[in-house]
């Protein structure tokens, strides 16, 4: 992975520049549509070994929405689950040497697309809005905006702290994503540049653990917020 923040551009359609982490997006996409048909096709009564671990992995993110989202499980989970899968893998494609080694003028195929502040910042926002339009379409617009605005100044106050904190969100979002896969990048790089082959394995276990912790942190915050979006906001009137 090159030291730079912008991707590479590998090639144009038009005006519309293809980078590679576009290209990672779309495999990703495809991995995660793939994914799914083939667990639609192949599912059956005894579980194999991977049906059985696809399923232990969603029914414990089902579960621990249900802890938290209660009756609004079925609208948060899906995300959660959609979010998880998409930055995970996501994650770790730029771990893979065999994909990672191929190169296009110079620059490789594939980097992943959660080292791009592009779509660390569109998932941020996809997240976000979802979170609020669910709050919107679950406790009536009024009760949302009484979430933010109020008659009593010290209510108002805490609302507009609150509403301001939303902003924020979306900044630390994007930011703490795309800082981690970044910087964890550019080190994994420089390392296996100058060491032969102990210490470049080391520092990808490491990275393997990053992505992993960095893509259930994102799915559990977004479940999270949904879930006290979706709760009648009971503050001081």
């Amino acid at each position: 992975m090159t030291a730079t923040l912008a991707p590479d551009t590998l090639f144009t359609i038009g005006s519309f520049p293809i980078t590679n982490t576009v290209v990672d997006t779309l495999l990703v996409d495809a991995l995660i549509f793939a994914l799914v048909i083939y667990i639609n096709k192949n599912i059956s009564v005894i579980p194999t070994f991977f049906q059985t671990i696809i399923e232990l992995a969603a029914e414990q993110f089902h579960s621990l929405t249900e802890s938290t989202a209660g009756e609004n499980t079925k609208k948060i989970f899906p995300f959660v689950m959609t979010f998880f899968l998409f930055i995970f893998i996501a994650n770790y494609s730029e771990l893979l040497p065999v994909i990672t080694g191929v190169t296009v003028k110079g620059a490789p195929l594939i980097r992943s697309t959660s080292s791009d502040l592009n779509t660390t910042l569109a998932l941020a926002l996809i997240s976000i809005v979802a979170t609020h339009t669910m709050g919107i379409r679950t406790t009536g617009f009024k009760a949302y905006l009484a979430r933010f605005f109020s008659t009593n100044p010290i209510a108002l106050f805490s609302g507009l702290l609150e509403l301001v904190s939303e902003f924020t969100k979306i900044i630390s979002f994007s930011f703490r994503l795309f800082g981690n896969i970044f910087v964890g990048g550019i080190i994994l790089a420089s390392i296996t540049a100058v060491f032969a082959f102990v210490l470049p394995s080391v520092v990808m276990f490491y990275e393997m653990f990053v992505g992993f912790i960095q893509a259930l942190i994102f799915a559990l915050l977004t479940m999270a917020f949904m879930s006290i979006f979706t709760t009648a906001h009971s503050g001081i009137e």
